[in-house]
């Protein structure tokens, strides 16, 4: 994983991903400080985020790309709602990352399949894998 500050712009991200719907629900809010300690982001510099947003930064590797793409789906889904400004922001977010559109579209059309939406890491990872082959 990046740099210190790479971890604070990933948890930004899924900050502002989790307040497209204008509010953080407390679900929201233990899953994004899961990821943070996942991270090695201590829960005060976490706090911290919540009120002053971390500089944007640029994923390096693809597979790093398919991870953050990964916990916003996972965020997404973890108040058991999905509603179109969420799907739409998160695929505007993929396509910012530079992620095939197709392999999005595959992954947010399966999550249906799964139960609570969860699409395994290995199905995940082998959509994208089809799309780069």
């Amino acid at each position: 994983m990046g740099t210190y500050e790479e971890k604070l712009g990933i948890l930004s991200e899924l900050i502002s991903f989790a307040r497209v719907d204008h509010s953080l629900k407390r679900s929201e809010y233990e899953f994004l400080l899961k990821v943070a300690s996942n991270l090695g982001v201590d829960k005060e510099t976490f706090d911290g985020l919540l009120k002053n947003e971390s500089p944007k930064v640029r994923l390096k590797t693809q597979a790093e790309r398919i991870v953050q793409f990964h916990r916003l789906l996972l965020l997404m889904n973890i108040d058991q709602e999905q509603h179109k400004k969420e799907i739409d922001t998160l695929y505007n977010i993929g396509l910012k990352m530079g992620l095939p559109p197709t392999a999005m579209a595959q992954v947010l059309e399966i999550m249906h399949r799964y139960p609570n939406k969860v699409v395994p890491p290995d199905v995940l990872i082998n959509i994208f894998k089809a799309h780069y082959n």
